[in-house]
């Protein structure tokens, strides 16, 4: 088989893994690009298809489950706001179920209690749960009297 069809077939299971994501079409564009340059070189058409068969085996085998393990992961460090969840606060204004005020990592940031029946009094250490635009909810580190 001629090299330009094995890159013309790379080229739509390229595309293919442009629409689907799943990162099987992209190895077989991958396998199909080994194809082309193996027929490029003059090898014949059975060789063209163990070349196919050995790098597409060798691609989903080896090479997605080791890619897929790290796409799933966890970034190391968290930006921005999440950042921010899990750290301790100082109450600066009475915090209740619909406002209040906290010094956080140095920022004053708007306030809420997680729940709804507390009032945390100024002076409280809070931890921050979630953070909710510019909203930080937070629930008391202690015991309220």
């Amino acid at each position: 088989m001629p090299w330009f069809v094995w890159l013309l077939a790379a080229a739509a299971l390229g595309a293919a893994e442009f629409f689907t994501l799943t990162l099987v079409f992209g190895l077989l564009a991958g396998a199909a690009v080994v194809a082309a340059v193996v027929a490029g070189v003059g090898i014949g058409l059975v060789g063209q298809l163990v070349a196919l068969g050995a790098s597409a085996a060798a691609g989903l085998v080896l090479l997605r489950p080791v890619v897929l393990r790290h796409m799933n992961q966890q970034p190391l460090t968290l930006e921005g706001s999440d950042a921010l969840i899990g750290r301790r606060a100082e109450v600066m204004q009475e915090v209740t179920a619909t406002r209040g005020l906290i010094k956080l990592s140095g920022e004053e940031w708007s306030a809420r209690a997680l729940d709804e029946t507390l009032v945390i009094p100024v002076g409280a250490w809070v931890d921050v749960m979630e953070i909710e635009g510019a909203t930080a909810v937070v629930y008391p580190r202690e015991l309220l009297p």
